[in-house]
């Protein structure tokens, strides 16, 4: 990976390592980088423990450090993933939830590392964005209905049946 001059830093409890190759393995454009060692020992670790983790997911840049457990994460940061059709939106929903994950509200899910996911069909953006508001209102009360948003609910609550 080339050097970066911004990128999310994202803390995790010793299993920085474990969450990068994770996330390198589900989504497109992303990878795994160098993987540093602790030159010495600090307050969450030994030398020569995996200290921070470069990585990528979905074309942003990242590094994953492993910081101990003092610090959790919320919801007020997530990465929103815009998917194409139902089936992509099931495979990010499912292979999150099932790999020790929680199932939320509008779409949101949180990994087993505490990181908030938003996996948002592109069409569910389009409906509650659409220019009659009615439909808008519409596939909106519809989303707010739902944990793993349903295109097919979504486009039916949007014409209005």
């Amino acid at each position: 990976m080339r050097p970066v001059k911004n990128r999310i830093c994202l803390w995790y409890d010793g299993d920085a390592e474990e969450a990068a190759r994770f996330y390198a393995s589900l989504f497109p454009d992303s990878a795994v980088g160098a993987v540093h060692r602790a030159p010495a020992d600090y307050p969450a670790g030994k030398e020569g423990d995996v200290l921070t983790v470069e990585f990528r997911v979905m074309g942003i840049p990242c590094l994953a450090l492993n910081g101990g457990p003092g610090v959790r994460h919320n919801w007020a940061f997530s990465f929103q993933v815009a998917t194409q059709d139902q089936a992509e939106t099931d495979r990010y929903w499912h292979a999150i939830i099932d790999h020790g994950g929680q199932a939320s509200e509008c779409g949101w899910c949180q990994d087993k590392w505490g990181i908030s996911w938003q996996i948002t069909p592109q069409v569910l953006t389009e409906a509650i964005s659409d220019p009659d508001p009615e439909a808008a209102r519409r596939a909106f009360e519809a989303m707010m209905q739902m944990g793993k948003i349903d295109i097919a609910t979504i486009e039916a609550a949007r014409r209005g049946e």
